[in-house]
């Protein structure tokens, strides 16, 4: 007789796929699910905004450094202190990434793009069956779960919704031959607008519950997407998915819950490397409440979700092969296939063009360089508008590209102003044109950020080094791509008259490293072990092979990069594989 376990399912992470799987799963077996998520929960407001304040807002683990790291395989320690920040940043040998940890995951920085890639990624590496035309339903719940609609127009120069840089990127667009679109975006727009299909949205600030019971507040347009949304605007997964989870099917949410360990069970109930799943599974996971190592916590569910995160996934998942020895039998493709999916950010600096970047969702078109519309011997991306925050704009504003030049010609108006009877407002003692021509021409309003993904060759691999993740990125077998990316970085800064083009700081010598927001693979889903790490077979979609009951749905299970921004495919992932394991065709009422 089976010892019962104590959930029917443990899922951990909370981003697009855990969020999914959570919500699926509960909906399923209501009471029985427990979720588990690294990171902190973030009620309206509570997103940092001081620079001390952003400054600390950081994932880091200090035993992850220095003394044990070959010898211990667990990454904390009873007592110690760890930062539990949003944003997980991390330096490797050719290739940097930023992720995030928090409840809702990766949407809680995302850059609001709902965008399955075109078909033909589906033709290269992918199971045979597992392509577009099998997910466009599973694409079709997710973008109306997730509320993606495209950015409200408006009539003119004058209108709030008005976003220059979006007209700006169209003119570019039609320039080069290439076309412009809008993306549909994970942006609340009010009720009616995102979820009801309705023309006009609401009005910006105002504040409504959403489809699932969420309060959420119209999008303000201030730009602050990526660094946390303090008015909830954003569609994040914890007003939705996790939202219903939690309020609706008594879902149990752990936030600054790390996991560690899965092992097996055997028919008793004990812990068994060589058990296969079938009795269920062991969760051991640390506690890192207000920051401080609580200890390890231990669960027993019939089915684990690894939603960790493609960095997160592979870690866990190697650990537990390699170093605990709990799952041996994962095949030894895990950690192969990964992609950066081509992201590249550069600027355009000091142009003759108003961009205004710091207003507006942080991304509201996207331009395609044959991801699209392929062309034979061209690499593929898209060019992506990209907005900063405001407190990023006023630090740009206060840095002139010539700082002598711009000091100078300050100087000139001072003077002017104090010694001229002539100089605008003289006369009834305003410095109100003067305020207006020192400010004149900051860089931030005339700069431009742009950002670039594309099919890069997913040639990559994760693996542990002393213990700890490590991923070798053969960057010179994807210049190709990059130096495509480059040139149109060029094209573009000369279209706006810019002085100056600039990649991103870490590309320069000596570092020499892209950086990467969008990780995936390591995990690849396959028609066997000897291809990848989780099968596609209907009965067992998203099982990792070898195992019964243990899944992965996240960014870990592309085999390919994507090109495209990855949230839409992970998502849609997530449903084909909660379809699968409930028998619960989804729909997008949750």
């Amino acid at each position: 007789m089976q010892v019962p376990v104590e959930y029917e399912a443990v899922v951990i992470g909370s981003g697009f796929g855990g969020a999914v799987m959570c919500a699926r799963l509960a909906r399923r077996w209501p009471g029985k699910v427990l979720l588990l998520e690294r990171g902190k929960e973030y009620p309206l407001g509570s997103f940092p905004r001081s620079p001390h304040g952003l400054g600390d807002n950081v994932w880091y683990q200090p035993s992850a450094e220095g003394r044990g790291r070959a010898r211990r395989a667990k990454p904390g320690r009873k007592g110690e202190q760890v930062s539990t920040g949003l944003f997980d940043i991390r330096h490797f040998d050719q290739i940097d990434t930023v992720t995030a940890a928090g409840l809702g995951g990766g949407s809680l920085i995302y850059a609001n793009v709902f965008l399955p890639p075109p078909p033909d990624v589906f033709a290269e590496r992918w199971p045979a069956g597992l392509d577009r035309q099998t997910l466009d339903p599973y694409y079709a719940v997710a973008r109306s779960v997730l509320g993606a609609r495209p950015i409200p127009p408006w009539s003119g120069p004058d209108d709030r919704r008005y976003i220059e840089r979006t007209v700006r990127f169209r003119e570019f667009a039609k320039s080069e031959g290439l076309e412009s679109r809008d993306p549909d975006l994970c942006v609340f727009f009010g009720q009616g607008y995102s979820y009801e299909d309705k023309a006009e949205p609401t009005a910006i600030g105002v504040q409504e519950a959403n489809r699932f019971g969420a309060r959420q507040t119209s999008c303000t347009y201030c730009g602050e997407c990526d660094i946390g949304c303090n008015v909830h605007a954003k569609n994040t997964t914890d007003h939705n998915y996790i939202h219903a989870a939690r309020h609706r099917y008594d879902a149990r949410v752990e936030t600054e819950a790390l996991a560690e360990r899965i092992t097996p069970l055997d028919a008793q109930g004990q812990p068994d490397p060589q058990a296969d799943g079938s009795h269920g599974y062991e969760v051991v996971y640390r506690q890192l409440k207000n920051e401080i190592d609580a200890g390890t916590v231990t669960v027993t569910a019939q089915r684990v979700v690894v939603s960790a995160g493609t960095l997160g996934s592979n870690e866990l998942l190697l650990r537990c092969r390699d170093v605990e020895e709990t799952l041996p039998r994962i095949s030894p493709r895990l950690g192969t296939h990964f992609s950066g999916n081509g992201d590249f950010l550069s600027f355009a600096i000091d142009g003759d063009k108003s961009m205004d970047a710091s207003y507006g969702p942080v991304i509201t078109q996207y331009t395609d360089h044959h991801l699209f519309t392929p062309k034979p011997g061209t690499p593929a991306f898209v060019l992506e508008d990209a907005s900063y925050p405001t407190q990023v704009a006023a630090a740009i504003a206060a840095l002139p590209l010539q700082p002598l030049a711009r000091m100078w010609w300050m100087l000139k108006q001072v003077i002017a102003f104090v010694f001229s009877p002539r100089y605008p407002g003289k006369k009834q003692s305003s410095v109100g044109h003067l305020l207006e021509r020192l400010v004149k021409h900051d860089l931030s309003q005339y700069s431009a950020v742009l950002l670039c993904m594309g099919r890069d060759q997913a040639n990559g691999k994760l693996s542990l080094k002393q213990g700890w993740l490590d991923i070798e990125w053969p960057q010179a077998s994807n210049m190709r791509l990059y130096d495509s990316i480059l040139d149109l970085g060029k094209r573009f800064t000369k279209f706006i008259g810019g002085r100056k083009f600039l990649p991103m700081p870490t590309w320069l010598w000596p570092i020499k490293n892209n950086v990467t927001v969008h990780p995936l693979g390591g995990c690849a889903i396959a028609d066997s072990p000897a291809e990848g790490v989780v099968s596609a077979a209907p009965g067992r979609r998203g099982q990792v092979f070898g195992y019964q009951g243990l899944y992965v749905a996240d960014g870990s299970l592309m085999p390919t990069a994507l090109g495209a921004n990855p949230c839409a495919t992970i998502a849609a992932l997530a449903e084909w594989i909660a379809h699968d394991i409930t028998g619960i065709a989804p729909d997008d009422q949750l």
